[in-house]
């Protein structure tokens, strides 16, 4: 299959499961435990704050929670901007907030003259592996110098659960392993060493409570008991967020990147 082609069956399976997909992650325990993750993430993060408000690009926006995650744990947004393959999400984002700007855009196609403080880009290039290296360095240029990417991708770092991922792609009719594959860890942090990014933090979140609850639209027969139990579980998880051992077993890899000169290393 071309790689243009891939970009386009990706397109059109993604406007199929939309639908399921918003309405799902809609769910109280998703939702929770969403804010347990970004919250945590982002409490040493002051830094992060402008005093006149942060210039934000959320590619592959979906529904824009990235907005709203920046909003609620880094501080004000002066400028926001959204783009999304899925006209169906970038529809249903317009029908709650009109003024909102979110449009329908190829992230392989991206191009803009404006700079941005932070970019966060949440669960997209493994939606187009064949292009997130060209992804990453288009992006850069719309970052300026000392601005941050903020990026959670699904990960694995053993060989099992690389092999537990690849069937869950062929057997669950929300994934379509012919376009899509996680990274390793590895590969994921050299996207963006190879652009010349610092690594500035990484977090481990894809323990036992992003197994439960984190894929209410993929696996619902997971998604037992209420608020108490999420909190439980992410307590639990906390303890590996940033070892080795969640490392080795993390599904999901948290990371914040900061743009710097040619030449700089973490």
């Amino acid at each position: 299959m071309e790689e243009t082609d891939k970009i386009e069956r990706q397109r059109v399976h993604f406007e199929n499961i939309s639908e399921k997909y918003f309405e799902s992650r809609q769910s109280e325990n998703h939702l929770y435990l969403k804010d347990l993750m970004w919250s945590y993430f982002f409490k040493d993060k002051d830094y992060l704050k402008k005093k006149d408000g942060l210039s934000v690009l959320e590619p592959m926006c979906g529904y824009s929670e990235g907005k709203k995650i920046i909003e609620k744990n880094v501080g004000a947004i002066r400028y926001y901007e959204g783009f999304d393959y899925s006209s169906v999400l970038i529809q249903k984002v317009k029908e709650r907030n009109k003024n909102l700007n979110v449009y329908v855009q190829d992230i392989t196609t991206f191009k803009s003259d404006k700079k941005f403080d932070l970019i966060i880009l949440i669960g997209g290039l493994h939606h187009v592996p064949e292009f997130c290296e060209d992804a990453v360095k288009l992006l850069k240029k719309n970052l300026n110098e000392g601005g941050d990417f903020v990026v959670l991708e699904p990960t694995h770092n053993n060989y099992v659960f690389r092999k537990i991922r690849e069937r869950i792609y062929r057997k669950n009719t929300l994934f379509d392993e012919q376009t899509e594959r996680a990274f390793t860890l590895k590969d994921l942090n050299d996207l963006y060493f190879k652009n010349d990014y610092v690594l500035i933090d990484q977090m481990y979140p894809g323990l036992l409570s992003y197994t439960l609850f984190y894929n209410p639209d993929a696996f619902p027969f997971l998604n037992l008991g209420g608020k108490k139990l999420v909190k439980f579980f992410f307590k639990l998880d906390s303890l590996f967020f940033r070892n080795f051992v969640g490392r080795k077993l993390s599904f999901a890899t948290l990371s914040l990147f900061r743009n710097e000169q040619p030449g700089h290393r973490a």
